[in-house]
């Protein structure tokens, strides 16, 4: 935990500096980085406020300080007209939108976790299921098929095969409705049916990569000596392949589960953008075509955020699917 939490440190230290450090090392004076956020031909005195809000004028050190304590405690920040208090996490202010960072993450992050975890499912389920099969019935046409249309699933990015499947699925065959984003809470069975074709597109790319690990895994697991022991044992066929084979195989599947989760978790960009989904991935994707800074700087946070927290959760699960790492 100690570690998630230097790492987490390290990280937005390491952020902070590529926006606020960087430019500064590259010769780009305060006058020009306010200059971004004051539209065309700013006066002096509106440049002069930007940098007052943003803290430009103060060694990067005091800034970061700031950022760190405002996600402690929170932090006040002046739009020019109103004080506007952000509350503990604070992640900053965005002055193009009027808009705490850490309200618009909150805002955009049921539909990321909706996206990501609703997907997550059906490539687990599909590619696990899969990988077991051909591992199973090796060099069967099964096998090969599988691994045909595993390839293809891997060579196939989101953009084209989301717009296939907008393209026919939705506006020409009508099997699926328009994608749009409900609240599960407000409408589960519209939650579900809107979101299944991004569901299906996304995991079709990770189920064939993890139809191919596990078909790997459990083709070296089922040659071992104590897969051959199960079974002289007498143990059901089922027992040996699922308690002894699968089991062994899970360990490498967590960790690639792990950082695929924590890094669509952080924004699906690709697949947010390909269905217009308002998600993290969108928020960042606007704050770097705004130069919105303070946006940017917050939607990297909560990505690193979620990674460490991912790793550090498959960590501990690593005791669990295999108890030897307990020792």
């Amino acid at each position: 935990m100690v570690g998630a939490v230097a790492l987490l440190l390290i990280i937005s230290a390491v952020t902070f500096s590529i926006f606020f450090l960087v430019p500064k090392a590259a010769g780009v004076t305060t006058d020009q980085l306010a200059a971004r956020y004051a539209g065309k031909t700013p006066d002096a005195a509106t440049l002069q406020a930007i940098k007052d809000r943003f803290g430009l004028d103060e060694p990067v050190t005091v800034q970061y300080g700031k950022f760190i304590k405002a996600i402690v405690v929170g932090d006040t920040y002046d739009s020019g007209t109103e004080k506007i208090d952000c509350p503990a996490p604070c992640l900053g202010y965005s002055f193009r939108t009027n808009q705490s960072v850490t309200d618009s993450v909150i805002d955009r992050l049921p539909v990321t976790m909706s996206i990501t975890l609703g997907a997550a499912v059906l490539w687990l389920v599909v590619g696990v299921g899969i990988g077991v099969l051909s591992a199973l019935k090796k060099g069967s046409i099964l096998d090969r098929a599988a691994m045909a249309i595993a390839l293809a699933g891997v060579s196939l990015p989101v953009f084209f095969s989301g717009l296939l499947g907008l393209a026919f699925v939705v506006h020409k065959w009508n099997l699926l409705p328009e994608v749009d984003y409900v609240g599960v809470t407000e409408n589960p069975a519209k939650w579900f049916s809107t979101l299944l074709l991004p569901w299906i597109i996304l995991a079709f790319l990770y189920a064939a990569m993890y139809a191919r690990l596990t078909r790997a895994g459990m083709l070296e697991t089922m040659n071992e000596d104590y897969i051959r022991t199960a079974r002289a044992k007498g143990l059901p066929e089922k027992t040996v392949v699922v308690k002894h084979g699968l089991r062994a195989t899970l360990t490498p599947i967590l960790t690639v589960a792990g950082l695929d989760l924590g890094l669509l978790l952080g924004g699906a960009i690709i697949t947010e953008k390909t269905f217009s989904l308002p998600g993290l991935g969108q928020l960042a994707l606007d704050g770097v075509y705004q130069s919105d800074l303070p946006v940017v700087l917050g939607a990297t946070v909560v990505a690193s955020l979620f990674i460490v927290a991912a790793n550090l959760i498959v960590d501990i699960l690593y005791g669990v699917v295999d108890p030897r790492v307990r020792h």
